[in-house]
């Protein structure tokens, strides 16, 4: 599996966008789908992810209420909708997918793919005050 994701630009603080991880590669079902940034200066974070056997989701504190998860099935595409964005999110966004064990979940998934997960090129968000 290959990833790509895309959909970053600079936006307003109190705008939206939405982020697309595209996966070259058929991700079948127990596979965990996350999307982590990182801004100048500052280590990784986890934002967000996805189990493709249940569709549950994790969001850190930092983004919960503003950010939404999805998956569509049919392109094997992953979503990251942004709302009410401010400029502390500002970092390049990557999206990382493992298969991971069935009693996984979404949470430890965010501890687990930095070590095990395939990466793709990380796309720049950047919200100005």
């Amino acid at each position: 599996v290959q990833l790509q994701a895309s959909g970053g630009g600079l936006v307003q603080s109190g705008g939206s966008l939405r982020l697309s991880c595209a996966a070259s590669g058929l991700i079948l079902s127990g596979y965990a789908i996350g999307w982590f940034r990182q801004a100048p200066g500052k280590e990784r974070e986890g934002v967000s992810s996805i189990m493709t056997n249940d569709g549950s989701t994790y969001y850190s504190d930092s983004v919960k209420g503003r950010f939404t998860i999805s998956r569509d099935i049919s392109t094997d595409t992953v979503y990251l909708q942004m709302n009410s964005l401010k400029p502390e999110d500002t970092a390049v966004y990557y999206c990382s997918t493992a298969a991971l064990p069935g009693h996984v979940t979404a949470a430890q998934a965010m501890g687990i793919l930095p070590r095990v997960g395939v990466w793709g090129p990380g796309t720049l968000v950047t919200v100005s005050s």
